[in-house]
């Protein structure tokens, strides 16, 4: 089969189309013939960014697919056999024409719901909903998503407006995605620095921030007393070793910052709010947003794409 891995670390043109054996899965693994989204994070990847944390070259981005179910390993009940899912593969492993996956990591698509649908929404959705539970946003507050026309952002928007905030505020690089993010529930369009928006609130209780890198501590300045700031991700890097100092510096405003993974969920809440979620998007109570389908011999544009800020949500690469 054929497969994309990352043989030098670096820009787009390090990736490369491989073959590789078909899967055959060990005990509690499915084999799935899928559609992989292309996030942020493998981007990061690609880039060499992570490679402290043990990603070497000739690692398979993707951690997220979906499709048909084709081969089932030993323990795994053998009806999953033709069944539509989506799966989270790890750290790595989608980008291939077949993926394996463990089967506590599956769950079904409602019938009206695309595999190229399912990956936007998967695991950006999730973030999403308990980044928002860390923070312990409430009905009636003022949220701003910092970085939200990322697959993320895109999720924190529609589950903040949802979860009746008061005002939902973003961040973002043009006015034509803030007028998409208007249509998804963003009530003012900040620029990257968070001005702009008249009359946009002076102060906000919550901050979802996908961004992180060295302008994250003045958005401190932007918190109201008693404000919280969860990082969910961090797609410009990492923050100055003295962010912190910003805190203390208001310290009589009592704000908090926190950071926070979805693997801090357990799996069973993770299965429950994607089953939630994937059905919610086929009501059409959730918008899922594919900037584009490539097929998966187009890594280097996708992630040229991605490393040229053009992508809006996700690019969803098929076999």
């Amino acid at each position: 089969m054929k497969a994309i891995a990352i043989q030098t670390y670096g820009g787009p043109e390090g990736l490369a189309v491989v073959d590789l054996p078909a899967p055959a899965p060990a005990a509690g693994q499915v084999v799935i013939a899928e559609a992989v989204g292309v996030g942020g994070v493998d981007t990061v990847i690609r880039s060499g960014a992570l490679a402290a944390y043990g990603f070497k070259e000739g690692h398979i981005p993707g951690s997220e697919v979906a499709g048909t179910v084709t081969a089932v390993g030993d323990g795994v009940d053998a009806s999953w056999i033709g069944g539509r899912v989506w799966a989270f593969t790890g750290t790595g492993g989608g980008c291939v024409e077949q993926a394996l996956a463990p089967v506590e990591e599956i769950v079904p698509l409602p019938v009206n719901l695309s595999a190229v649908d399912a990956v936007t929404l998967g695991s950006s959705g999730v973030v999403a909903h308990f980044g928002l539970r860390h923070a312990h946003f409430a009905p009636g507050e003022t949220v701003l998503v910092r970085g939200a026309a990322g697959s993320i952002g895109i999720m924190a928007v529609q589950l903040a407006a949802r979860g009746g905030a008061a005002a939902v505020a973003v961040t973002t690089s043009s006015a034509e995605r803030g007028e998409r993010l208007r249509r998804l529930g963003a009530t003012h369009v900040l620029d990257h620095s968070g001005d702009g928006g008249q009359p946009a609130p002076a102060g906000y209780d919550v901050i979802i921030d996908v961004v992180a890198g060295k302008d994250m501590p003045s958005f401190f300045d932007r918190l109201n007393p008693n404000g919280r700031m969860v990082a969910v991700g961090a797609v410009a890097g990492q923050p100055p070793a003295d962010f912190g100092t910003k805190i203390m510096a208001a310290f009589q405003k009592s704000m908090s910052f926190a950071a926070f993974s979805a693997a801090t969920v357990t799996g069973a809440d993770r299965r429950a709010v994607r089953s939630e979620q994937f059905a919610a998007a086929s009501r059409g109570e959730i918008e899922t947003v594919v900037h584009d389908v490539l097929p998966l011999d187009a890594a280097v544009l996708a992630h040229q794409k991605m490393d040229a800020g053009e992508v809006f949500d996700r690019i969803v690469r098929t076999p």
